[in-house]
């Protein structure tokens, strides 16, 4: 176990290497320059006075040397300092995390909540017309694009219930209420899709593992169904269940980009955007950087539950 949680854990390095130089091209792949955002369309600035600005962000530099320099900061523990602001990048994404942090925990919540029953209901009653009726919103919801949920919700809750969610964030620990309020539609608009991922797998694993010969033997001695269902077969259909939510964790931390923007939330998927609108490279890379190595911890952290959950599984 010691061994497989150490090799697990080193080959996350060379994943962030490739991530890196893949976050470093692309963005600068990207039309323009912190240089040009600065001078503008008018031009006002003499060409000495924009050779000085690009030698002040490096960019006259060697697109490998600015890397490395980049590279041996991170390698330091110092994801760099913003263009924009002079701030250290790592405080500007510790600074918002919490906001991202609760926006996924709610989504993931919902996901799971709505999901994970729904599954089970439709596995229990297989082609039935609860069966069709829960297989078809599942698939009305993974056609939904995020941002146009998120969108119709806004409208919804403003036409019909006369209220409109607040542009102002308030944290828990000064207003739970007011919180839990503004961030429930979030949490509703991003953790409908995987709701669906999760009742589809939920459903599947269920049916497969409900046909198995124990699970006949079980209904055979006159249990229940729901004895059979909740005592034997749910426990070993998790399992699947448990690498999708991992997986969903990132497409997550990703819909909170799109999911941040429209509720105006000041989370980390907001700062990126903004990065990304005013060419912060180093911002930029540190906070996808940032992101991808909770998401590479995560999946991390579903193989080993997949101990607790099933104890027949061992690590070579």
């Amino acid at each position: 176990m010691r061994r497989y949680v150490l090799i697990r854990t080193l080959s996350i390095l060379p994943t962030l290497l490739g991530l890196s130089v893949a976050v470093f091209v692309l963005i600068r792949l990207i039309p323009g320059t912190i240089v040009e955002q600065m001078i503008g369309t008018e031009g006002t600035y003499s060409a000495e006075t924009t050779q000085a600005l690009r030698a002040f962000f490096g960019l006259d530099q060697p697109v490998y040397v600015q890397y490395l320099r980049w590279l041996g900061q991170i390698a330091r523990g110092h994801f760099g300092t913003s263009w924009r602001t002079g701030l250290p990048v790592l405080d500007m994404i510790w600074s918002r995390l919490a906001v991202t942090a609760e926006l996924t925990t709610g989504a993931m919540l919902v996901a799971l909540a709505v999901g994970v029953p729904l599954g089970i209901l439709s596995a229990r009653r297989e082609n039935r017309p609860i069966d069709h009726v829960v297989r078809v919103l599942s698939l009305f919801s993974l056609s939904i694009p995020v941002f146009w949920q998120a969108t119709m919700l806004i409208l919804a809750v403003s036409l019909w219930l006369g209220w409109a969610p607040s542009v102002a964030f308030v944290s828990p620990l000064t207003d739970l209420r007011a919180n839990l309020a503004i961030v429930a539609l979030p949490s509703l608009a991003l953790g409908t899709a995987v709701a669906a991922v999760f009742m589809r797998m939920t459903r599947s694993s269920l049916l497969e593992v409900m046909r198995q010969d124990y699970v006949r033997t079980a209904r055979a001695k006159g249990l229940a169904e729901r004895a059979v269902v909740w005592g034997h077969a749910l426990k070993n259909g998790l399992i699947p269940l448990i690498t999708v939510v991992g997986l969903q964790v990132g497409y997550l931390l990703g819909g909170v980009v799109v999911t941040e923007e429209v509720f105006t939330l000041p989370g980390v998927g907001r700062l990126l955007l903004w990065a990304v609108f005013q060419r912060d490279y180093p911002l930029v890379q540190g906070t996808i950087l940032f992101v991808a190595l909770l998401f590479m911890l995560s999946n991390l952290a579903v193989d080993l539950v997949y101990a607790w959950v099933d104890p027949r599984i061992h690590y070579g």
